[in-house]
Formats: structure tokens, sequence, C-alpha cells
């Protein structure tokens, strides 16, 4: 995995992690030991080979220092060595402050690796005691007041093994998670406040990584995250705004990772010998970002994109928890506004960013599992951003990301499909939207294989991929909810439907030719279980191996949704007929070659009304035809296309039965954590840059591999 590894034992002989993990208590003014214990440098490791790697070289240090901490409070004195270097950056300019980022980013990764450790094997009361505890003093204050007098202020206290088995019930103290909300505090401090630098990169990583390993830690324990001191501190944060608004930034931006880390490496002055440094063995070798191209970014994102990746999935994790409780992280996503919109219009707004920045980035990346489910959110939730996504003239940078998503379904997760599917089904609920993306002219989609078009509208492949999806979906995933979101998707279109393509007319036409022969199949099986024939046949072809037939309730209720999609697209073709027909001669065209599909469906109940207006469009340009053809004689395909756009000008849609407009509206399920938040960790558990233990996670669905 190009990993520089040593020897599991050259991290056991290493003095400073010894005594940190050890019986000692090492005071936070020791400003000797945390000063050497802090200078070393590690590449953080970027996928679960790496991470597995580090965990297990560092698990017999964190069991000692889980054994000891509650009594030496090392951890304590971490923390407070971290929130010293933190509050000596927010003071100090550039210039001054390089060597205390380096190491506020080198105790911060120390906890979050402790923190992360003690979350997978223990509880969050427990992480609490390891945060609050406090150095155990000797029984007598005799005996402290004596030996004060014999240590000086930079030498570590030894704790005696028989004070430590005494004094464990002390050890329980009431944990009021007062310490973790000062460290809380300062995470979102070095996020908000410290601006994004080449030097300052990582350790803004590092405090996004740390927050959404704190959060994890729901998926390690069945308390309900209502009852955990940890989220009922982080959902009460009074800065929501100003940190929803930086992780968005963070977003947007989408700054590449620096080649070096707080300048090792780059030649610069900043350099401590780091090839010596005791910690050294942790280092993870990485070649060097390279420019990708717009192809390539989807899948290098989490790699070169690390700080963006993360804030995304942060994001996600605080806007999908208490989705219909008060969610301070969710209401400031959906508050924002455009900042270079009018400000008297948007007063209040929580907080404002570039919508241009953020929209092109989404644009980027929306091929991403995390990026389709956060423009989801937006377009759903925040209805500045949806005005603004359809007032865009570029549309198509947006769209066919999400139709090469659908296209290439099998290599997308059913939530992703789902997911694009009702991004599509939210667009075009906007009239606006129909409208442009037939005016929007392709030419040459290769990755589009089922047939060359040179040619197309935007409108008119998202009606191919739609159908392509309804024909995989069938096929593979037999879903009913998905069908619908397809089918609602094309009928709220329908009525705007223009200039469709000759290929676009036979795929539509041929959608309910296919469903036609499916459910002429299904009813004549269905007849025949009536009749028994089902039985007769299973009885005279017995095997060894039992197969069930279906039943005659699952035919029926198989029969039923067919029938629900079949009347649907007799409606989304009815549609266009009402509206558009003049705009539409090669739909004309397909109906008048495949009239006979039509046929079976007549004298049904469930489909007489509307296959009557079919017939009557059918009829009126038949009629026409038999009369050029008698007089001219065998017409070509582009002399029918001119009898049907003369025909056209003289059709009135009044002659057809008037139907309710078709618009379908997406609505959310009445309980969406249920959905979203295994979801939303199982995007960090595989696209996240922290990797978890997955055999110990209980709050995420068992197909997760972390």
């Amino acid at each position: 995995m190009g990993t520089n590894v040593s020897r599991h034992e050259d991290l056991s002989e290493n003095e400073y992690l010894m005594r940190f993990v050890g019986k000692e208590h090492i005071p936070a003014y020791n400003d000797d030991f945390w000063n050497s214990f802090l200078q070393y440098h590690i590449n953080l490791p970027t996928n679960s080979q790496e991470q597995l790697s580090l965990d297990s070289r560092l698990e017999s240090l964190c069991q000692s220092f889980i054994s000891h901490n509650l009594s030496t409070g090392n951890f304590g004195s971490l923390i407070n060595v971290y929130l010293v270097k933190v509050s000596e950056l927010l003071a100090l300019s550039d210039a001054e402050s390089t060597v205390h980022i380096w190491q506020a980013f080198n105790a911060l990764f120390i906890i979050r690796c402790l923190i992360k450790y003690m979350i997978e094997t223990g509880s969050e009361y427990q992480l609490l005691q390891h945060f609050e505890a406090l150095p155990i003093q000797e029984s007598q204050e005799q005996e402290e007041s004596d030996q004060a007098t014999e240590t000086s202020s930079d030498v570590a206290v030894n704790i005696d093994p028989k004070v430590i088995a005494d004094t464990k019930a002390a050890v329980a103290k009431l944990v009021d998670g007062t310490k973790f909300e000062t460290f809380l505090e300062a995470l979102v401090n070095i996020i908000v406040v410290i601006p994004v630098k080449e030097f300052t990169y990582h350790l803004h990583l590092e405090a996004v990584n740390c927050l959404i390993v704190l959060l994890s830690v729901s998926q390690f324990s069945q308390q309900r995250t209502d009852k955990s001191t940890i989220f009922k501190t982080i959902y009460k944060c009074q800065h929501a705004n100003t940190l929803m608004s930086a992780l968005l930034h963070f977003l947007s931006r989408m700054t590449q990772a620096p080649s070096t880390m707080f300048g090792f490496g780059s030649g610069g002055s900043f350099v401590f010998g780091i090839a010596e440094s005791l910690w050294s063995i942790l280092t993870f070798s990485r070649k060097q970002p390279d420019i990708l191209s717009a192809h390539d970014l989807p899948s290098a994102f989490k790699d070169h994109y690390p700080l963006a990746n993360q804030s995304l999935l942060l994001i996600l994790i605080l806007a999908n928890h208490y989705t219909t409780k008060d969610n301070p992280y969710r209401a400031s996503l959906f508050g924002c506004s455009d900042s270079q919109a009018d400000s008297a219009k948007d007063e209040v707004a929580t907080f404002k960013i570039d919508f241009s920045s953020l929209y092109n980035t989404l644009c980027r990346i929306v091929t991403i599992d995390q990026a389709t489910l956060l423009l989801y959110l937006l377009l759903h939730r925040n209805q500045r951003f949806y005005k603004y996504v359809m007032a865009q003239q570029n549309l198509q940078q947006l769209v066919i990301p999400i139709l090469q998503t659908l296209y290439n379904a099998p290599d997308s997760t059913s939530h992703h499909i789902y997911m694009s599917l009702i991004v599509l089904l939210i667009l075009s609920e906007d009239d606006n939207f129909n409208k442009s993306v037939h005016q929007i002219i392709l030419k040459n989609i290769t990755w589009y294989t089922e047939r060359s078009v040179s040619e197309i509208s935007l409108g008119g492949l998202l009606i191919l991929v739609v159908i392509r999806t309804i024909q995989y979906n069938m096929l593979k995933m037999r879903d009913k909810y998905l069908h619908t979101n397809c089918l609602a998707a094309l009928a709220n279109m329908s009525g705007q439907f223009r200039s469709l393509h000759p290929y676009v007319a036979q795929r539509l036409v041929s959608l309910f030719e296919t469903l036609a022969k499916k459910h002429a199949r299904l009813d004549q099986q269905l007849k025949q279980s009536v009749n028994g024939d089902v039985a007769a046949a299973a009885a005279a072809t017995e095997v060894a191996v039992s197969i069930a037939a279906p039943s005659s309730d699952d035919m029926l209720q198989d029969l039923s949704v067919l029938e629900e999609v079949l009347r649907m697209v007799l409606e989304i073709l009815n549609s266009c007929l009402s509206h558009q027909l003049v705009y539409c001669p090669n739909l004309v065209y397909t109906l008048l070659y495949k009239r006979s599909v039509f046929e079976a469906f007549r004298s049904h109940s469930a489909f007489q009304d509307i296959i009557q207006n079919i017939d009557m469009v059918v009829g009126f340009f038949s009629s026409r035809l038999v009369r050029v053809q008698d007089q001219r004689g065998e017409l070509g395909v582009n002399e029918v296309l001119e009898v049907i756009s003369k025909g056209a000008s003289q059709w009135s849609s009044d002659r057809l039965r008037k139907f309710p407009d078709l618009k379908f509206k997406y609505v959310e399920e009445d309980a969406p954590e249920e959905f979203f938040i295994p979801y939303v960790w199982t995007l960090v558990c595989k696209a996240g840059c922290v990797h978890f233990s997955s055999e110990s996670i209980k709050g995420v669905t068992t197909d997760i591999n972390c």
C-alpha cells in the first residue's frame, strides 16, 4: 500500500509515548515533554488498510492509556496543551504561527486517535470520564504537602499503584461535559476563525475529522442521540450558522491538498530534522497530486480534495440527524442565501455564500454519492438555491452528470440511483426547467452507447435515460417507488415535450409496448393459475428441488402495479399530444407506425378513456395520409412527416377529452432519519478519509464495509 512501516516494537520503545500512556502524571505546563512529544510528522491514513495498520500499531498503547489515564489525567493535560496552542494561534500572525499550527495539529491528531479508539471500544460515558479525569493525589493531604516540596514544576509525578486501586471510586465522578464543551469550542474556532492557507490546510482537515469521529459515537452505541452528551453539546452550539457556513465554503472552494504539510520538504526555513523524528515511523508515503481532468475528478475527490470531501460529509451528518426536531445546522443550511444577490431581500438569511461557486462545484462532483445527497437537500429545502439553479442557462452542466449516474446504474448504489432520480423529479417541478431542457442542444454524447445520436436536446437525452432506468428497474431492482419517481419526472415534463428526436419518440412508445407485452404474459399466467393449470404443470414436472410458483395474490398485485404504470405512460403520451402535438411530429409518426400496440387496451376499463384520445389523433392523421397516398402513391419518411406537420397546423386539441394536467411533487417521508442516517454513515465509511472499525458499528446497516 506504499506504506513505510517499521516494526511494531518501535512505538513501544518510544520514551515519550510510553510516558504519556504510562502511570505517571505529566502536567500540562511541562513544556520540555510536550514540545518533544509533539515533534513528529505523519501523512494521514487515506484508506482502510493504512488505518488498520496504524490502529494495530497503536492498540497496545491505547490499552495502556485506558488503564492509566483515569489516574494520571494525561489526556486532560494533552487537551490543555492543545487548548493553549489554539488560543495562541488565534492571537498570532501567519509569520509567527507555523510552529503552533504544526504542534496543534499533532496534538489534535493524537486526541482524535484516542477518541476514536475509546468510541469504538467503550461507551460515551467512559470517553467523557477520560476528558474530565484529573491526576489522583496522595490519600493524605500531609503527604501531598511533603511531596510538593520535593517535586519541581517540570518533573512528572509517579502514581503509586496501591493508591490507584484504592481510589477508583473517586474517579467515577459526575461527568458534566464541561471540558468537552471547551474542547469543542476550540475545534469550531479552528474551522471558522483561522483562514485556510497551505500551511493550515491539514489543521482544518484534522478539526473536521475530529468532529466526524465525535459524532460517530451514535454508530457505536445503542444510546439514543438525544440522550448523548456529545450530541447535545454539538447541537446546542451557538455557532451553528458560522460552522455550517465555513464547511460549505470549504466545499465550494474545493482547495486541493498541498503537496507538503506545514512546509516540510519544501526547502523552506521551517525544517526541524523531521527525518529523524521520534514518530517518523508513522509516515505514509504519498504521490504528489496531479492536475485532474473533469472526468477523473469524482473518483479522486477524496484523495486530492480531502478538506472539501470531509466538510461535505460533516455537513450531511449534522443536517440529517434531528430532521424533525430543532436542528440549528439543518436550519442554517436551508436558510442560507446568495452573497451576490440583493442583500435587502435576504436580511433573514442564516448566512451568505456565493451560490455561483457552490453550484459550479456541485456540477463538477455531482456524480459522487454524497454530492448528490447535498444537492437534493439544497434543492428540496432551500428555496433560494432552488430558484438560483432554475435560473441558470447552463443546466446541462448539472443534468448531464446526473444522467450519466443513472445510465451507469450497475456501477452505482440503489440509494444513489434513487437520489439522482429524486433530484430530476424536483427539477421537473419547474415549468421553466421543462421548457429550457428542450432548447439546449447537445452533440456527440459519447457515453450514451445504446445508439449513436449525433444531435439531441437535453430534454430528449433525459427522456432516454429515464426510460432506460425504468427498464433496468424492471429487470434488476423491481422497485415500485423507483418506477413512480421515473414516471413522475416524465409526467411533469410531458406538457413541455418539444422537437422530440425520432429515437426518443420510438423509445417512448416502445416503453408502452414492452409493458403491454409483460401485462399480457402476466394476465395469461393469472388465468392459468385460476384454472389450476399452474398446479398441474408443477406436478407433472416435479423435481428434487422445489421452486415455489407465484401465488394468485402476488400476480394480482403485480398486475395492479403494472396497470398503474401503463396508465401513467398513456397519460404522458396524452399530455404531450394535448399540449405539444404541433411540435412533436416524430411522436405522431411513431404512434401511427405502432398503432397496433394499443389494440388490446381499447376495451380495458382502466384505459378506455385515455386510449380514445390517442385513437382520435391516430385516426385523424391516418385519414390524411390515406388521402395523400391516393394522390401520390407510396410515401417516404420525409413525406409522411411533411403530411403530419401540415395536418398538425389544422389540428385542434379541443377534440380531445380533457384530463387534469400532470403535476407531481416530491414529498419526503414522515420519518426521514430512518433512511438518511444509515445512508449518510454508509457514505462516511465508504467515501471518507476516516476509517472506522466496522465490527463494532451498531447504528449503521450491516452491509457497510468500512
